[in-house]
């Protein structure tokens, strides 16, 4: 069984045959298409001679011999027939990695081979529809010329011939492939808040939506705002039934869209649990038919993007019920909030990263946030430390959301303290997690850490939500001993007048070679004298 350092450690190597040769947002989009592409090649194999022996293969080099062999028989086209059904997709056994990374170890290496594999793959099924569209294997960054590119793509392809995916089992891949999502993230810096949540936020907002939903069959889980999948499908880390979950994601990047379908492969998602889309999920409602409404929301938007805010959104389902009222246009955060809350079920839970402006802010904002609070809406509101993400180092909130609850209490965290520094970023550790999960499960006031807020509390505040003036994590100044300050002013004083003594001795030991040296001397002596 492959183990999941020895992944790790061969992936990399992987990234460090392009590092250098362009930044991380770059070579990312190579090596993860690639291990996918190797991903799919190799299940392809093994499926085939499962299908041919029903039996795995020991190795992908039998499963080759084993492919080629049939698709030369008279039964080739039921083998195919039936590895479409099952896959999605076929590959002629020249298009296989193993095919491929023979020729690339015997200097015969051929770029149009493997493109004619992304095609075929890309053809097969919508579901694979423009996949590798990002894997530009012609690219100027991989080299100049057609040798020294060529070499490239083939240097990659001779490294992950250590990656074994038919003997890995459970999460190990995917764990891995995440893993490499979260280092490009870390090496990408500003541009990763696209594509990655940290792992310590990720794991605050799925718990929390995932509490009391453990157990659910069938869970469908929305994230309109899914960058690489990975709130999404941190959320089967808390469910039982994690092969019954259904996944509807929605993304703006056409790279991190393709990003977060090999996530989703890799993970051991099934297709038909698979329901993602490449769209502005601001410009127009999705999804609109089938599924609707959705037992767990999880989003990280872009934080206080521009939207156009036009007129006609407020005859918008999503946003109409807010007195008229939307969000300004050079701050959309109110407006991802809303989108993602209409999408809630009524026994749901949703969980949102915005910046604290969306707290205290007036105006429409202001309004909006009065109207959720009125209905009772706003569940929790957890104040996160700074310098957590990427794409900011501002600190930032999750407000957690729900529908037809009793009550119109509001819980407030203040985690902006619980973090460990790390080189780039402040990191939140399992211990961390878990105690804002105790504050969050728990639900009362506890000094310096949470307050539970009554609905008069918050009227009271003029629906300002800021969480300082709810929970007060101020350290108190220790109480000043003014005897003892006076007794260390005392002695601070004996001693500065001992070492003048000394000095002044010392000076006045000392011969001078002429006058004008002796006369400033003997001015600095005066002024000892006199202190």
């Amino acid at each position: 069984m492959a183990d999941s350092k020895d992944l790790l450690r061969v992936l990399w190597s992987g990234a460090d045959v392009l590092r250098g040769k362009m930044d991380a947002n770059e070579y990312k989009t190579y090596l993860l298409g690639l291990v996918f592409y190797k991903y799919l090649s190799d299940s392809y194999l093994t499926k085939a001679y499962d299908l041919i022996n029903d039996t795995v293969p020991d190795d992908l080099d039998e499963a080759q011999a084993a492919y080629e062999e049939a698709m030369k028989s008279d039964d080739a086209g039921e083998l195919l027939e039936e590895l479409k059904n099952s896959l999605h997709y076929t590959l002629n056994p020249d298009m296989t990695y193993i095919s491929i990374l023979r020729a690339a170890k015997n200097n015969s290496f051929n770029r149009e081979k493997l493109q004619a594999a992304f095609n075929r793959i890309e053809e097969s099924d919508e579901l694979f529809h423009g996949l590798f569209a990002d894997v530009d294997l012609y690219s100027n960054r991989l080299g100049t010329g057609d040798q020294k590119q060529s070499a490239t793509v083939a240097e990659v392809i001779k490294v992950l011939e250590g990656v074994d995916l038919i003997h890995t089992e459970g999460d190990v891949l995917g764990n891995a492939y995440e893993y490499l999502i979260g280092q490009f993230a870390s090496e990408t810096g500003k541009k990763a808040g696209e594509f990655y949540t940290p792992h310590g936020p990720a794991q605050i907002l799925c718990r929390i939506a995932m509490t009391g939903q453990e157990n659910k069959k069938g869970l469908q889980v929305y994230d309109p705002c899914m960058g690489s999948a990975s709130l999404m499908l941190s959320c089967r880390n808390y469910s039982t039934e994690r092969d019954y979950i259904k996944y509807y994601g929605q993304e703006l990047m056409p790279s991190t869209y393709n990003l977060a379908r090999m996530n989703m492969f890799l993970h051991g998602v099934l297709p038909e649990n698979q329901h993602l889309r490449n769209g502005d999920t601001l410009d127009a409602d999705w999804p609109v038919d089938e599924e609707t409404e959705f037992d767990v929301v999880t989003m990280n938007p872009p934080y206080s993007a521009n939207w156009s805010a036009a007129e006609g959104f407020k005859q918008d389902e999503r946003f109409m019920d807010y007195g008229g009222k939307l969000a300004p246009k050079s701050k959309a955060d109110y407006a991802f909030l809303l989108h993602g809350f209409y999408h809630l079920k009524q026994t749901g839970t949703m969980a949102i990263v915005l910046p604290h402006g969306v707290l205290f802010r007036g105006g429409s904002e202001g309004s909006i946030r009065e109207i959720l609070l009125q209905n009772g809406s706003i569940y929790a509101v957890i104040g996160l430390p700074s310098n957590m993400f990427y794409n900011t180092s501002i600190p930032t909130c999750i407000i957690v959301l729900k529908k037809q609850r009793q009550g119109r209490d509001v819980l407030f965290i203040d985690a902006s303290k619980l973090f460990v520094k790390e080189k780039k970023q402040n990191v939140m550790q399992g211990e961390h997690i878990d105690h804002i999960l105790e504050l969050y499960n728990n639900r009362q006031t506890v000094e310096k850490e949470a307050y539970l807020a009554s609905y008069e509390d918050i009227v009271a505040n003029d629906y300002n939500l800021n969480i300082p003036r709810y929970v007060d994590s101020a350290e108190e100044e220790p109480e000043i001993d003014l005897k003892a300050l006076v007794q260390d002013m005392r002695e601070t004083d004996r001693a500065i007048k001992a070492g003048n003594e000394t000095l002044l001795d010392m000076m006045k030991d000392l011969t001078f070679h002429n006058d004008s040296t002796k006369e400033a001397a003997n001015e600095f002596i005066k002024i000892l004298e006199e202190m």
